[in-house]
């Protein structure tokens, strides 16, 4: 494995950092993007459980993406840098300074896969549908209709901070957790990502993915309620459920890795459900 860093982004948002993964052994197939989720990074999605080695042993080189206020990123003090849309362009971007080019017949490494996990994986289903001739294929973790970040009690997490006691909702008990669970992170920083989203909730059916989708979750991940839906309002879609596994620990599955590797390489029939 091949791993380095490249420069930040000269686009957008320039404190966005980006990695890529050569394969010793490239496969004549696209890069593969990945996409981590909220309160996480690259390195703790996608390099520490593996995924990285395994697309590279495969012959998929690999760019991956900190989003703001994530892993090597910095926290731009634009409110607007938090914003999905925003952080959708500064995805298109970050591509684009790699080199990737848009899906061109005949050229079977043009265009990008994607990876997206949790909130990555609401990035994906957008990028997605708004960059059709950009991306290939896509595998989307943990995904669902709800968009637990939107209905964040923010001053709940806001007075935890403070020194007063846990949010009352569950969920954003859960996501606090999950945040404060990465050593350095500027958690006052992810709660103004958390206030951007609100602005602009995750609606999936206002713009649906026209190309191949893998829809992956455990199934006891009460994140990924309404995935059904989405692999009905999609034209390609099939969902893999992975026995005994939660939103947490869904990512470290060695029967994840295998199926999106195999999704995205040669198309064969997998067994799902």
């Amino acid at each position: 494995m091949d791993l380095h860093a490249t420069r930040p982004v000269e686009g957008i948002e320039p404190g966005l950092s980006i990695m890529r993964s050569d394969p010793h052994e490239p496969a004549p197939l696209p890069p593969v993007l990945l996409l981590h989720g909220f309160g996480s990074s690259s390195a703790r999605n996608w390099q520490d459980t593996g995924w990285v080695r395994a697309l590279n042993e495969a012959g998929r080189a690999v760019v991956m993406i900190d989003l703001p206020a994530h892993g090597t990123s910095t926290a731009p003090e634009d409110a607007g840098a938090y914003r999905p849309s925003r952080m959708r362009a500064d995805i298109l971007q970050s591509l684009v300074d790699e080199r990737v080019v848009p899906l061109t017949e005949g050229e079977p490494t043009s265009g990008v896969d994607v990876i997206g996990y949790s909130l990555g994986s609401r990035l994906a289903w957008e990028f997605g549908a708004t960059q059709p001739d950009l991306v290939r294929r896509m595998v989307l973790g943990g995904p669902g209709t709800a968009d637990p970040l939107a209905s964040f009690d923010l001053e709940g997490a806001e007075r935890l901070l403070a020194g007063g006691p846990p949010p009352a909702d569950p969920t954003t008990a859960d996501l606090l957790r999950m945040a404060r669970a990465v050593p350095h992170h500027d958690l006052p920083s992810l709660l103004a990502m958390v206030s951007a989203i609100k602005v602009e909730p995750f609606d999936a059916r206002a713009a649906v993915p026209g190309m191949p989708l893998l829809l992956v979750a455990g199934d006891q991940d009460t994140y990924a309620h309404g995935i059904d839906d989405l692999e009905q309002w999609a034209s390609d879609a099939r969902v893999l459920l992975l026995p005994d596994r939660n939103h947490a620990n869904a990512i470290t599955s060695r029967a994840f890795k295998d199926a999106a590797i195999d999704f995205l390489g040669r198309g064969r029939q997998i067994k799902l459900r």
